[in-house]
């Protein structure tokens, strides 16, 4: 489950993102247009601390899926996938990194494929009542509920191609940076694919491979 604040953001995170994009390999730059979000969607951090969540962008007519991940404080050797830090209203300074290099994300990406679950369940709170909210974009893993999912060590991600690769020892997760509608991928339960308002069927998002 995640909690979504009424909170002010500075900066926000589209400012962020937008900052973030255009150093990217994987990222083409076309005219002046700033990147559209399209939507997003939450993992749940089993411990509460971290928050996962992963932007769907739009931008010279290809789509862009951004993970990241926000933290109360700095991740260790992780300083090269570092955005900045957003002063939250609410939660104080929060860091933020693309989640490819977060061990919580990776986790949480490697649990909802392999036992076959759909994005975190969002809740507004409302001076202290929780009101739900649909998920602007949704997930699923292809693989079973009740599946063991096996200790992970993920190391640094690489990316090639618009791809990025997690060695994470048992398991490798590999991170579709840029989307191509109307591919679900491959028939099997290691992938997530996913859906968002204007697009018609799912999109393989992320999957996973046996070292």
């Amino acid at each position: 489950m995640a909690i979504i604040h009424q909170a002010t953001l500075s900066p926000s995170k589209r400012e962020l993102i937008e900052k973030y994009l255009p150093v990217q390999p994987w990222f083409t730059k076309d005219g002046s247009a700033p990147p559209e979000l399209l939507g997003a969607y939450r993992f749940d951090d089993p411990d509460g601390e971290v928050g996962l969540e992963t932007h769907l962008v739009s931008h010279g007519g290809k789509i862009y899926q951004v993970p990241l991940s926000y933290r109360g404080s700095e991740l260790p050797g992780a300083k090269d996938s570092f955005l900045g830090t957003m002063e939250h209203s609410v939660l104080g300074t929060r860091w933020v990194y693309d989640a490819c290099a977060d061990p919580v994300y990776v986790a949480a990406l490697a649990t909802v494929i392999v036992t076959g679950q759909r994005e975190a369940e969002q809740f507004v709170d409302m001076d202290g009542v929780l009101e739900p909210r649909k998920s602007s974009v949704e997930v699923k893993g292809g693989g079973t509920p009740g599946s063991e999912v096996p200790a992970l060590s993920p190391a640094a991600p690489i990316t090639e191609d618009g791809i990025t690769s997690i060695d994470a020892g048992q398991l490798t997760v590999q991170v579709n940076r840029v989307l191509v509608p109307g591919t679900p991928g491959p028939e099997n339960s290691a992938v997530l694919r996913g859906t968002w308002a204007g697009q018609e069927g799912p999109v393989l998002l992320a999957s996973l491979s046996q070292a």
